[in-house]
């Protein structure tokens, strides 16, 4: 079930990015308001994936991939997308931010659940 509902937020990160980046792409005055909207539920989200469905084995390999998030989303390899075409640029900025803000709060949860596992152990 936990596996389901990841799906469907990484989709729903997903859906609203393209929304959202044709907001900003089209000069919508109000895709700064929606982007904040859409952020806040995607971090409620990514607390609640990161309280009931990693596991004690998928810990590791989950901070791995969102550590690889992190460092691709605020890595500049997106910028050449801006001369091909800005709406490219917005979509993918904006899919990069949102998967990104739903993944950072799981992984600071199960970060400290291993660390409390380590120290346990100990």
């Amino acid at each position: 079930m936990a596996r389901y509902a990841f799906i469907l937020f990484v989709a729903l990160a997903f859906i609203m990015g393209l929304v959202v980046g044709y907001m900003r792409w089209n000069g919508d005055t109000n895709a700064d308001s929606y982007n904040a909207y859409v952020m806040l539920v995607m971090l409620v989200l990514g607390v609640l994936i990161g309280l009931i469905s990693i596991t004690g084995k998928e810990i590791m390999p989950f901070l791995i991939a969102t550590i690889a998030l992190v460092v691709v989303s605020n890595a500049n390899v997106w910028e050449p997308l801006r001369e091909i075409h800005v709406l490219l640029f917005q979509w993918t900025t904006t899919i990069m931010g949102y998967v990104v803000a739903f993944a950072a709060p799981a992984a600071v949860i199960n970060a400290v659940k291993a660390v409390f596992a380590m120290a346990k152990e100990k």
